[in-house]
């Protein structure tokens, strides 16, 4: 800071206050002023954070602060003397991450923790996640702090990422409507998100130094497209870029991705900060346009001090930066002046993360079981997460929650009753594991002590299943009338799956066949629960069960949640927003994805920029072709198709129409509840274009969704999806532009992608428009082409 003493009449001449509207005062900075009084060094140090004491950014890491709200991820720089206060940056996305506890206090800051974002955008229900979004919000501002950092809505490219459980969909379209909903709902308290990861964030192998090879159609039409949705929508405060390089760039220094194409050709106005130690060069990264480094380390200050001096970075340039972080922080509760109570009401939050989750369930099968007849009363639960489920995953995107409801909790809350042996029998089996795991850990630590402190957040390895034998399981079926197996799996931040996550293990599936024979023997039907975060091989095992609900994973009322829906207190209308492979290697992205780590990657997938493949860099061949695309367009079999959901009633699709209406076309649908119980149905929207073949075009896209009303047996509801022309283009390298071909379009109207209702025919005319070359590959890949 330069040296000058600033009396509180300098200072209040830097903060104006406008005049009151609504009772409200808006404090304002006068950034002219402000400008006027700081020194390069000042400047630098404004736009790097506070720093994160003990971590050097040589290893991966969570944010975490002591200072102003204890557990927050971070928190910008201050200036103090001009009334420049820091403000606070905090976890998400299932919910605020703050420490729960604090040294010296009696108080409590539990946070609730709502359902992972796959869950979220499951219910295909904007409205629904909004009001998610604003509960969020709320906890946010009353906790003090100022930007959420999430929703993370990178494009799940293939099923063993490990953030996949953070993630919304396949589909860009999903991803951006979800993620534009949470944002606004959030951004009603006056609070600010960061959409993340900026761009191209879909592995954590190496994630810090990995490159990204995609082409520039890829680019603009699958792994950008969710974002420019939600940031014209709803226009996040923040934008955070990602680790990764893009085709030679580091995200956080491209100017092509942070400048040309989110500003020039997007218009975003925000700020855009790193993630947590993000990129290598503070001085390039300032130039590009990354507005904020976050936390901030010295090497940063020093690249940015230096690289003015030396010309290498225009001081312009910094000042920008300085300007868009300053806009930030005015915005601010903290700098609004805003007294936060640290009483959210955590009461009313818990209704609605439990309502939300059971929306968010996906009904996969059901013969004739759910919702449980009124003979069912006695349960017998069998797997591990059955009585510890898991409530979300791990890193970052953890809550420090108060309470879980289990499955057997909630059963219990339902009205049900649990064979109390089946209880004491795996509860002392899961204690015995957590200590032998507990121990493992902790003699791991000693020999990596670097480690120690990140171990915590790692998911870890689930027991393997207690199995029991033929006449133990028949004894427990004689008193039980139906019995349920929950299937788990942790999600977490740092590591990718394996295929031997994605697939049943031995223990598991002895357990399943074991418990349907004897169940079936004795005339008695099986449910099986699926608590899960991202999509596992379900087609060997799906004829065995009766039926099956993926559950996913639910937060804190998970198991409340779970038998809402098994009860039928409220029918399933969640559907998926992926496709679910009949084995892993089905996916055409499994040929270019780290399944097995290199070995000199470190236990925190950092090591050095090196030359393996699918470690150091991934070659995305599959192109465009992600997911149903892919599937759809070259007939590959699908266990589960992209769109599907059951429900425990009928819906009949009628009346489907279309009409242009000036640059974009309107279709309806009726949707009628043809059957017993009330219900929502999600119709999906896909475009078939008249050159998809010669044009190497996906089969059909998905374009547009709607969720009815919750419908009575016998009730219909009108609904009505939009698509401008504009969305029907694709992107022609080539030409540098967005291209829609004349000719006859096909609009499907659908309950999946495989379900198609109505076949709407319709005319566009052609349409091109410019936009910047830039984010070329700086290699030939060999791009999957139809």
């Amino acid at each position: 800071m330069k040296k000058t003493m600033f009396s509180a009449l300098g200072m209040a001449a830097l903060i104006i206050g406008c005049a009151p509207t609504d009772t409200v005062t808006k404090n304002t900075i006068n950034q002219e002023e402000v400008m006027s009084k700081l020194s390069l060094e000042d400047k630098a140090h404004f736009v790097i954070g506070s720093g994160m004491a003990g971590f050097t950014g040589d290893e991966a890491v969570i944010g975490a602060t002591k200072n102003l709200v204890p557990g927050a991820a971070g928190t910008t720089y201050p200036l103090d003397s001009l009334g420049i206060p820091a403000i606070v940056l905090a976890d998400g996305p299932a919910g605020l991450r703050i420490d729960a506890t604090r040294e010296g206090e009696t108080a409590t800051y539990y946070c609730t923790h709502f359902p992972i974002g796959t869950l979220l955008a499951s219910t295909w229900n904007t409205k629904l996640i909004g009001e998610v979004g604003q509960a969020i919000g709320e906890e946010v501002k009353e906790y003090g702090a100022d930007v959420l950092l999430a929703p993370a809505l990178n494009i799940m490219r293939n099923p063993l990422c490990g953030r996949n459980f953070e993630y919304y969909s396949e589909d860009p379209v999903v991803a951006g409507k979800t993620a534009a909903a949470y944002i606004t709902g959030v951004q009603k308290n006056d609070v600010g998100t960061s959409i993340k990861h900026f761009a191209a964030n879909n592995q954590e192998t190496n994630r810090m130094n990995t490159d990204a090879r995609i082409s520039q159609r890829a680019l603009r039409e699958i792994y950008l497209k969710g974002f420019e949705i939600a940031i014209k929508e709803s226009k996040p405060w923040t934008v955070m870029t990602s680790y990764n390089y893009i085709n030679g760039t580091y995200t956080s220094e491209s100017k092509d991705l942070v400048e040309t194409i989110l500003r020039d050709e997007w218009g975003y106005e925000g700020t855009v900060m790193t993630d947590w130690f993000g990129g290598k060069d503070g001085a390039k990264q300032m130039w590009a346009g990354n507005d904020m480094l976050q936390p901030g380390k010295v090497e940063q200050f020093d690249s940015i001090v230096a690289g003015v001096k030396s010309g290498k970075l225009a001081e312009a340039d910094l000042d920008r930066s300085v300007s868009r972080t300053l806009n930030l922080v005015e915005k601010s509760p903290r700098y609004q002046g805003y007294k936060y109570s640290n009483k959210p009401d955590l009461k009313a939050h818990a209704a609605v993360t439990r309502q939300s989750a059971a929306e968010g369930m996906v009904l996969m099968k059901n013969e004739k079981v759910l919702p449980f007849a009124e003979t069912i009363k006695n349960v017998a639960l069998y797997g591990n997460t059955s009585y510890d489920f898991i409530a979300g995953g791990t890193g970052s995107g953890n809550v420090n929650h108060a309470y879980v409801v289990s499955l057997l909790d909630g059963l219990k809350n339902g009205g049900y009753t649990v064979s109390e042996e089946l209880k004491t029998t795996y509860e002392t089996y899961i204690a015995d594991a957590k200590k032998k795991a507990e121990a493992a850990l902790e003699e791991q630590a000693k020999k990596d002590p670097k480690t120690a402190a990140l171990v915590k957040f790692l998911p870890q390895p689930l027991p393997a299943e207690k199995q029991f034998s033929v006449d133990e399981l028949t004894k427990q079926a004689e008193s039980a009338d139906i019995a349920v197996i929950t299937l788990g799996r942790l999600s977490g931040e740092f590591l990718d799956r394996k295929v031997a996550d994605f697939n049943l293990s031995d223990s598991e599936r002895q357990l399943l066949q074991q418990v349907c024979d004897v169940y079936h023997k004795a005339n008695k039907q099986v449910v099986v629960l699926l608590n899960i975060g991202g999509v596992i091989e379900t087609a060997s095992w799906k004829d065995l069960p009766d039926a099956i609900l993926c559950a996913w994973q639910a937060g804190q009322e998970g198991g409340n949640s779970v038998v809402d829906v098994l009860s039928g207190k409220q029918s399933p209308s969640g559907k998926f927003t992926m496709t679910w492979p009949v084995k892993f290697s089905d996916a055409y992205s499994s040929k270019n994805f780290p399944i097995d780590e290199d070995p000199r990657i470190d236990m925190m997938n950092q090591g050095q920029k090196g030359n393996v493949r699918n470690v150091d860099y991934t070659e995305y061949e599959e192109d465009i072709y992600v997911g149903y695309r892919y599937f759809d367009s070259f007939d590959i079999p699908v266990s589960y198709p992209f769109g599907y959901g059951l429900s425990y009633t009928s819906f009949e699709y009628s009346d489907a129409k279309i009409a242009q209406k000036d640059d974009a076309y309107d279709v309806t649908v009726t949707v009628k509840n043809t059957g017993t119980y009330e219900g929502k149905e999600v119709v999906e929207l896909y475009v078939s274009a008249p050159d998809s073949k010669a044009a190497n075009k996906p089969v059909k896209e998905l374009k547009a969704y709607a969720k009815t009303k919750n419908l009575k047996p016998g009730e219909s509801e009108t609904l009505t999806l939009s698509v401008k022309a504009a969305d029907l283009a694709s992107f022609d390298a080539d030409a540098s532009s967005w291209v829609v071909a004349e000719g006859e379009y096909q609009f499907l109207v659908a309950a999946s992608v495989q379900d198609i209702k109505a076949t709407l025919p319709a005319q566009v005319k052609a349409q091109q428009t410019k936009a910047h070359d830039v984010l070329k590959p700086n290699v030939k890949l060999n791009l999957l082409k139809r």
